[in-house]
């Protein structure tokens, strides 16, 4: 923590240096070329260096007025406490800003004057000439100090913005792993019985070996809100082993997804849900069974994944908002995820089956 705060603070007064040091020579550069316009060709470097070294007092003084702008804010209401601070700590730099000014100008004589100046009067003349500069070089100070902490304030909340959709996403998650797997355990035991039953031990096992490694992703894979989609096509598989043992060739699958694909980065737990609504409400209640076909395609940037069945159609007063959990979680998590960037839609398609078909940006995980 140390550490942090004293790298915190060495970066900051580098900033100070650059700046001041920027705008130093920028008023020193400008004051020679007026000497040398003006016809005054005495040697430069005396008031060169002179013009430089001056800002050191506001560079030194820069760290005290940033914190008495955070602490006495100038924006959102100014109360008269406010004031008679800024206005107290004004005068006090500037006063001593310029006897540092005066006190160069009398030790070398930058502007090699015949007569040998004194403080008093140098003091007094600079002040009076340089006050405005003094009052913007202030206000800068101010301003820059209010614009990068609200930026910091913006990339905070946005982080914890972030960070709260993250758990929302994961909490999504969990719920509908919750709501998945009592339903998927039923039906995968149940299938396995009636292998065992019907003496076809080599299936049963197989399932079982199946089932074992399903639950071993699902569970190593718990944490993550987003997944590749090469994992999220070698989950599907592992669902879909379990679910051909069970529906044997009454299940028809179809993977047609680009390796070019497999890179990008999508919700965990994106494909099976949708694969499993197909299977349930298409292919399952069907004695011919059906064909489940998941597809993919990459276009502008938008990647688009499509699950089809080429089971029964909607219902014709069927309305989107009338689905299952698995489906509104899954667009509870899109949402949080990505936005309006994001979309999931199930249509009948033509010339039959249901289609879902999910859209959301291309981004290489």
């Amino acid at each position: 923590m140390t550490a942090t705060h004293t790298g915190v603070r060495s970066s900051r007064w580098r900033w100070i240096a650059a700046i001041w040091s920027a705008g130093g020579l920028f008023d020193a550069s400008q004051t020679v070329l007026i000497m040398h316009a003006e016809g005054r060709h005495h040697p430069w470097p005396p008031l060169f260096g002179t013009e430089l070294v001056s800002w050191l007092p506001w560079a030194l003084a820069t760290p005290l007025i940033v914190r008495l702008a955070r602490r006495y804010p100038v924006v959102g209401g100014i109360s008269v406490r406010t004031v008679e601070v800024h206005l107290a700590a004004f005068a006090v730099i500037s006063a001593v800003a310029e006897s540092w000014s005066a006190l160069l100008q009398v030790l070398i004589n930058p502007w090699n004057n015949r007569k040998w100046p004194t403080f008093l009067d140098t003091w007094t003349t600079s002040l009076t000439f340089q006050v405005l500069t003094f009052l913007i070089a202030y206000a800068l100070i101010l301003t820059v100090t209010y614009v990068v902490d609200a930026r910091e304030s913006m990339a905070r909340q946005m982080t914890e913005t972030a960070r709260l959709n993250e758990e929302l996403s994961k909490a999504q998650l969990a719920a509908l792993r919750r709501q998945m797997e009592p339903h998927f355990m039923y039906n995968t035991l149940n299938s396995i019985a009636g292998l065992v039953r019907d003496d076809r031990n080599d299936a049963a096992v197989s399932m079982i070996v199946g089932l074992s490694e399903f639950l071993r992703r699902a569970s190593e894979d718990s944490h993550r809100s987003q997944v590749t989609l090469l994992e999220e096509v070698e989950y599907l598989q592992r669902y879909l082993e379990i679910q051909k043992a069970r529906f044997g060739e009454r299940l028809q699958v179809s993977l047609e997804i680009p390796a070019e694909l497999l890179r990008a980065q999508v919700p965990n737990l994106l494909l099976q849900p949708l694969v499993e609504n197909a299977i349930k409400h298409g292919i399952a209640k069907r004695v011919a069974g059906g064909t489940v076909r998941v597809a993919g395609v990459c276009h502008d940037s938008t990647l688009c994944l499509s699950v089809y069945n080429d089971g029964p159609s909607l219902p014709r007063d069927w309305e989107a908002t009338q689905t299952g959990v698995g489906i509104g979680n899954l667009r509870t998590r899109l949402r949080i995820l990505h936005g309006g960037e994001s979309e999931l839609q199930l249509r009948c398609a033509d010339p039959g089956g249901v289609e879902v078909v999910v859209r959301l940006p291309f981004r290489e995980a």
